[in-house]
């Protein structure tokens, strides 16, 4: 059996190390090209010691003839960049999106959230939003696979099969989570160079970051009433990780029983997600490096008022784990290849 040969865009920033590193233990994958703009002409083990003994090309321009030679295209590019690409893919081309370009299923929306026109909107209704576990069942119809942010696969995974079970209230979900700074992107310590980036917890977006309208899409879609939500996202002084603080209300007579056996059952066949216990106080050490959700139902003084702990990794599940396992159901390989 021939190998799927793949392309990535935007190969040297965190998420672009962390896809090559996954696919170099893919038996299925030969990376084909590897692309860049600064760091053209390099050899990624500059950017990643890690990949020193692999053999991997060297990083390129990127060209549309290109495209003649490849299956699969990533882009890990700055919002916008992948809506460019996706242009000249042809027919036999499928490209995962790991940015923002083809999260959000409205053009203005994309207007008010990034500031910007959609440069490709006559490619949005060939890209599909897949939280694997969630929607994985149309995926073949869709040439653009458009992977969800880091924060909403932490608040999404658990709140999702509780709303459509009408489980919990739509109204006031409280969402408090926080991420190693490796989610900023590699730009990160010049940004913060100045603001004690290593030793101080700060929060940022308040009220208006951007995943809002990619989670506030996802609730929709799945209830077809509008969800009110608070979302706030905080910086912590870690590498990686995320631990996703949820606050919910029950409806009346729903016990905390019922909520984890509900969670269990939705999850029982999904290999990369696990309920636990209630009450299990959870953590990023949990899940670092790996493709796991580990989620956690706790109770409150309050009777109808549950707290939902989640963590995962954001580089891996909360990225280029995620866009692997969407990559493995899509060319029907093992869904945890690559991923063990």
């Amino acid at each position: 059996m021939s190998k799927l040969k793949v392309l990535i865009a935007g190969s040297t920033g965190y998420i672009g190390i962390q896809l090559i590193t996954l696919l170099c233990k893919h038996k299925n994958v030969e990376i084909k090209y590897l692309c860049g703009n600064s760091s053209v002409g390099k050899n990624i083990s500059y950017y990643s010691k890690m990949l020193k003994k692999k053999k991997l090309p060297k990083i390129i321009k990127f060209k549309k003839e290109l495209l003649y030679n490849v299956d699969l295209v990533f882009t890990a590019l700055p919002n916008g960049e992948a809506q460019e690409l996706s242009k000249h893919l042809l027919k036999k081309n499928v490209l995962i999106d790991l940015a923002a370009d083809f999260r959000l299923k409205k053009p203005k929306d994309y207007i008010k959230w990034y500031k910007q026109k959609h440069k490709a909107i006559e490619n949005i209704k060939k890209s599909i939003y897949l939280l694997p576990e969630l929607n994985k069942e149309k995926l073949n119809n869709y040439q653009i696979i458009s992977c969800p942010g880091c924060y909403p696969t932490s608040i999404l995974l658990p709140i999702i099969p509780l709303i459509k079970k009408k489980l919990i209230n739509f109204n006031d979900i409280i969402a408090d989570s926080k991420s190693g700074y490796s989610g900023a992107g590699r730009g990160v310590h010049k940004k913060y160079a100045k603001k004690n980036l290593y030793d101080s917890l700060r929060a940022y977006g308040v009220g208006f970051h951007r995943h809002n309208s990619e989670i506030q899409q996802e609730l929709k879609k799945n209830t077809k009433n509008k969800v009110n939500f608070i979302f706030t996202p905080h910086l912590s002084p870690m590498f990686r990780g995320i631990l996703s603080t949820i606050y919910v209300e029950t409806k009346s007579n729903i016990s905390i029983d019922k909520i984890q056996k509900n969670l269990k059952r939705f999850y029982k066949n999904k290999k990369f997600v696990k309920v636990l216990n209630n009450d299990s106080l959870i953590s990023t050490n949990d899940v670092i490096n790996t493709n796991k959700c580990f989620i956690s139902v706790c109770k409150t003084e309050n009777k109808n008022k549950l707290i939902i702990l989640v963590a995962i990794d954001n580089l891996i599940k909360g990225g280029a784990g995620q866009a692997v396992q969407n990559m493995n159901i899509r060319f029907n390989f093992n869904e945890t290849e690559g991923l063990r």
